[in-house]
């Protein structure tokens, strides 16, 4: 396994001798972002040798999904054609509840929901035929019992499931402009990603959920909207409703005193995976940093546009009376809410009771966090939604 330094040039080439020379890998925007992260990935004694070697075959494989999606494109053009209509996006901050809602709601299958192991491999490995086992199901299975089994203290606090939904935000690792640095300390990413335009990502993104639609309806699954979360969107809420205007946004809210220790020892585990020497305290500060400024500029975004365009739920709710929670989302997205739907969501629920997944423990003050640090990142948010 190689550990020299990545580069996207040398990758890109990779990935075109792996998919019979394929040249096309779309908009080149990904290119910018893809340097700057590997700079930070690159800095000394940031990886692991065996982190370096996952960041170059995950970035192949990202580059080579790249490759046929576009070959894709371009030997079936109606696959431009597929209509991304009024997507229902769950947004807010993580360890508030979005994973369940997304999962909830995906019982209903009036919603396309974005399954993790699609999220992973939105391009098949060979020509695609709906009428035999899809290989990337067992691949992707296997990479995440390989993640539990390299930290299982990630189960706690994530559910992790190849075959449910999960996020988006693993789809806009394509363009190299997503949450890479929860996997590393890389400060330098963070801030070129706030200074940068997101507008391209979020365009590619809605290249990847047509493709894969298609690849659904291949399949005989026929919906009308998708029901799509990553807490990520609240780090670019104006890119979001630049590419999707016509989509409708559930915001989850849970006191930020509860969500951002946790998201520290999420991160934190996340980091072990590929760093050499992670810092808790450092983890800890810079994704409360890091999030009361998405909120912050969520909050912005809201006050511009009209109200029905979000709906508020708070995590409390969720847990304790989840089916209610869900009779006032499909008021405010103004669609009936069948039976046979309420009766699949609570099975889903019984079957998947947060007890039965193993408590997820942590110290605020290991990962560099106080009460007052945190009320201080959060007071606007606090004020206007929890207090």
């Amino acid at each position: 396994m190689s550990t020299a330094p990545l580069n996207i040039d040398e990758l890109m080439r990779d990935a075109q001798a792996k998919t019979a020379m394929l040249e096309d890998f779309g908009d080149d925007h990904f290119i910018a972002a893809a340097t700057t992260l590997f700079n930070g990935f690159n800095r000394p004694g940031l990886l692991t040798p065996q982190g370096i070697g996952m960041w170059r075959k995950r970035s192949i494989d990202m580059l080579k999904n790249r490759l046929v999606i576009e070959d894709y494109f371009a030997r079936i053009p109606e696959i431009a054609q597929e209509e991304i209509e009024a997507p229902i996006v769950i947004v807010g901050l993580p360890r508030t509840g979005t994973t369940l809602l997304q999962r909830v709601l995906s019982c209903d299958t009036r919603f396309y929901p974005m399954l993790a192991w699609e999220a992973r491999f939105p391009a098949p490995f060979s020509d695609y035929s709906p009428d035999t086992p899809d290989p990337r199901i067992e691949v992707a299975v296997a990479m995440t019992n390989a993640m539990i089994k390299a930290n299982p203290d990630l189960l706690a606090i994530h559910p992790l499931n190849a075959l449910e939904a999960d996020e988006e935000g693993i789809l806009l690792e394509h363009t190299f402009m997503s949450f890479f640095d929860s996997y590393a300390d890389i400060p330098e990413y963070t801030d070129w990603m706030w200074n940068s335009d997101q507008v391209p990502a979020y365009r590619y993104l809605k290249r990847m959920l047509q493709f894969i639609q298609w690849q659904k309806r291949q399949r005989g699954e026929s919906a009308t909207r998708w029901v799509l979360k990553t807490p990520h969107h609240l780090r670019q809420m104006k890119a979001l409703f630049a590419v999707f205007p016509d989509a409708s946004i559930i915001q989850t809210h849970r006191d930020p005193l509860q969500t951002i220790p946790s998201i520290a020892s999420f991160t934190f585990n996340m980091w072990k995976l590929g760093m050499q020497s992670p810092d808790p305290t450092r983890a800890g500060r810079q994704w409360s940093h890091i999030w009361a400024r998405g909120i912050r500029e969520t909050m912005e975004i809201r006050d511009q546009l009209e109200p029905r365009r979000f709906h508020d739920v708070w995590f409390k709710d969720t847990l304790t009376q989840p089916l209610e929670v869900v009779k006032d989302i499909y008021r405010f997205l103004g669609l009936s809410f069948p039976e046979a739907t309420q009766e699949k969501m609570t099975g889903y629920l019984e079957h998947n009771r947060r007890e039965k997944r193993p408590l997820h423990e942590y110290s605020v003050e290991h990962y560099g966090l106080t009460e007052n640090s945190i009320n201080e990142d959060f007071a606007g948010y606090r004020a206007r939604f929890i207090d």
